[in-house]
């Protein structure tokens, strides 16, 4: 075989590590909105306390992404990406001696930190065996997609412990061995050298944090927040909103017409993921063949219509548009965190990764918490929540229609395009 033959396999099998660590991590952080519902029942604890273990996970994520996400550019992607691994490992493997809320709320946020760590890493990565920013949105949304087998994967998994009388933690605990696997092939592989300038001073905390002020980083970040406070509305409180009786200690599903739409609002979390799923799938497709902002604008109004008409119809309603919502809602993050990190040289790529993933995290944390506080604050009903999740869709369609009449970002992506993927080679490899 060839170095060139070589070469190419390596990289096939980085791409596919990265994909596969997506998916790993996707299967808890995506279940939460299951385990919320079983929380709340065997801990005695409101809605708001119950968000804090979809906040605090996320809360380890921002803080992680805005304060080391540089580590991937100072020490390489490789022992970042292991180092992340391990803790995201160690933090699962714990579970199995959970016995209080508080101390489960300690673990959600370590494995968050942990996240962090190797999510700015793998996204480095990406611009690393990429060819030209068009290719880094593919390879983005493909990740995306994993991401999105592994969100449909642990909901299940959850219900099916459930239904076995197995405990929920298992979860944690299969995703620990899962993530073990992922370190054993992380430490066997080779990965591409990351070019850097000649005479670049070491990246640090203080150069990442400068990110804060650049507006190419920042808008692309504030539509990240939008976006994901409307996307975990979905996972994380659609749930409670097409119970019948959200106090019950079985779910309840009998205020829906028929038989079909019982099971359909018991199981709509899983088929949102699914289409999802699909629909990321489908944008690797959409992204190479259509103008990225029109793409963006569009789906963004349908994202913005589901919302409202689940609100305005009823559960009756939102059980199949808030659902739909999910293909919609597909290539939005994928596209915004490629966008934003091929607006910097591939240099920089684990730095604005992490200050982009701060803001995703914080949309992630600050909006199911504002829904669950919104909620309680009129009688529980998880319906008030959704008039938040509302708003932060419209202003989701706002952005993207600006950006797709602005355009704000093309110049410096061909800047970026000519100096940083021109004279790309893929042969360079090392432990990195």
């Amino acid at each position: 075989m060839s170095s060139q033959q070589q070469s190419q396999q390596n990289l096939m099998l980085i791409r596919w590590l990265t994909y596969l660590m997506f998916m790993m991590f996707a299967m808890t952080s995506d279940s939460v909105g299951e385990i919320i519902k079983e929380v709340k029942i065997e801990f005695g604890v409101n809605n708001t306390q119950a968000s804090l273990l979809h906040s605090l996970f996320m809360v380890g994520i921002a803080f992680s992404g805005l304060f080391l996400g540089f580590l991937a550019d100072r020490f390489g992607r490789k022992p970042t990406l292991i180092l992340g691994l391990a803790l995201f490992a160690a933090s699962c493997y714990l579970f199995l001696l959970g016995g209080s809320f508080n101390f489960i709320l300690g673990l959600i946020t370590l494995s968050g930190l942990a996240v962090g760590i190797f999510k700015t890493a793998a996204l480095a990565l990406i611009g690393d065996i990429s060819q030209s920013t068009k290719e880094h949105t593919g390879t983005m949304n493909g990740a995306e997609a994993f991401f999105g087998v592994g969100a449909i994967i642990g909901p299940l998994l959850v219900a099916y412990l459930i239904r076995q009388g197995v405990d929920w933690i298992w979860l944690y605990v299969i995703a620990g061995g899962l993530c073990t696997l992922l370190i054993l092939m992380a430490l066997w592989v080779n990965y591409p050298k990351t070019v850097k300038k000649p005479n670049a001073k070491p990246v640090s905390l203080s150069q990442s944090l400068l990110l804060l002020k650049d507006p190419y980083a920042m808008g692309f970040s504030a539509g990240a927040f939008l976006y994901v406070a409307a996307e975990s509305a979905i996972y994380v409180w659609m749930p409670s909103y097409l119970v019948c009786d959200a106090t019950a200690v079985t779910q309840v599903f009998s205020c829906y017409t028929n038989e079909a739409n019982q099971f359909l609002a018991m199981y709509a979390v899983s088929v949102f993921f699914s289409l999802r799923a699909l629909g990321r799938f489908i944008g690797i497709w959409m992204m190479q063949r259509y103008e990225w902002s029109l793409v963006l604008a569009w789906f963004g109004f349908a994202i913005m219509i589901c919302f409202i008409g689940g609100l305005v119809g009823g559960k009756e309603v939102a059980i199949y548009l808030f659902p739909l919502s999910g293909i919609f809602m597909s290539v939005i993050y994928p596209t915004f965190n490629s966008k934003g990190i091929s607006c910097f040289p591939k240099s920089q790529h684990g730095s604005v990764a992490g200050v982009i993933l701060f803001f995703t995290a914080a949309g992630a944390a600050a909006g199911p918490l504002i829904m669950g506080v919104v909620a309680d604050a009129n009688g529980g009903d998880a319906k008030y929540g959704f008039y938040v999740a509302t708003a932060f869709s419209v202003l989701l369609f706002v952005g993207l229609v600006f950006n797709l009449l602005k355009k704000p970002t093309e110049q410096r992506l061909d800047a970026i395009e000519r100096a940083e993927y021109s004279h790309h080679t893929s042969g360079r490899s090392s432990n990195e």
